[in-house]
């Protein structure tokens, strides 16, 4: 009897185990019911879980859970074509969220999210294709980047057959291709030796043209300064003059002997000079004499 009341008490446990379920934060829960999915009461709309503890008839009914949070789709960079005809190489990123659980579920293949993510990868590829197309480089680039996201945000807002919603659609970087993008840095290149070549030819002109004036202002200060020495000295010579010519007139007899005495200094300084003089001659007349007679 014992034994009887262990085995109902733990057929009881199966039953209870198996017939309760928990949602986590950030999920939610379908049921399938013979491969179908479950729909409320006298609706056609699916009967999705929230978040908590739920219960479940055992061995028919299978939940699938599923991921409610905002998802990131960022994909490799592929290569569009403008309204010119060229390519350009785009990253960009999807941010999506499951919408609709029981579409999602059966149009992805069992809510696989590598297959939701392929299938969504192609259409966001599909609706920038459209609008990258009917743009041209320069729009791209300058000022329609935003106004292409939104073009597109708007297109996959429209397709819902997958049961998601996409919440945001961005471009991460727009390149040129590298065969492209090595011709347009060898033209820049050039373009900008060209423009170096020619300031720096324009910069030895200034150069020349500032050395050349510095040049003359130069030339023209020396030869003021010259100048002006020039008449400093000779007014300088003409005061000495004046001077001497002053002294000389108040004793002329006193200024003929110093200069007497300075030229024998000068004469007689080495002490290996001959001179060949009279001795009453006019040089020597103080020798004799100091007066001069």
């Amino acid at each position: 009897m014992k034994r009887i009341v262990l085995a109902g008490a733990a057929v009881i446990a199966l039953i209870f185990a198996s017939s309760v379920f928990v949602i986590k934060e950030g999920e939610r829960g379908i049921v399938l019911q013979f491969g179908k999915v479950k729909r409320m009461a006298d609706s056609t709309e699916p009967l999705v879980y929230e978040p908590g503890l739920h219960w479940k008839v055992p061995l028919i009914d299978d939940v699938r859970k599923l991921d409610a949070r905002i998802q990131t789709l960022d994909g490799q960079e592929d290569r569009f074509v403008t309204s010119e005809k060229k390519d350009l190489i785009i990253d960009s990123y999807v941010k999506w969220r499951i919408e609709d659980f029981a579409k999602f579920y059966l149009a992805t293949g069992s809510g696989s999210r590598l297959q939701a993510e392929a299938l969504l990868k192609r259409k966001i590829n599909n609706g920038l294709r459209s609008e990258i197309g009917s743009r041209t480089i320069k729009d791209i680039v300058s000022g329609e980047r935003t106004e292409v996201m939104e073009e597109a945000l708007k297109r996959m807002a429209r397709s819902s057959e997958l049961g998601i919603r996409v919440v945001d659609v961005r471009i991460k970087q727009i390149n040129l291709p590298l065969e492209v993008s090595n011709s347009i840095y060898q033209r820049m290149r050039a373009e900008r030796n060209a423009v170096a070549r020619e300031h720096r030819s324009q910069g030895r002109e200034k150069a020349e043209f500032i050395r050349a004036d510095i040049d003359r202002r130069v030339t023209v200060m020396i030869a003021d300064a010259e100048r002006n020495a020039r008449k400093l000295k000779g007014e300088g010579d003409a005061e000495a003059a004046r001077i001497y010519a002053d002294s000389y007139k108040q004793n002329p007899e006193f200024f003929s002997f110093l200069r007497s005495l300075e030229a024998y200094r000068k004469s007689f300084n080495s002490g290996g000079d001959v001179m060949v003089l009279k001795p009453d001659s006019d040089f020597f007349r103080y020798f004799a004499s100091d007066t001069g007679k």
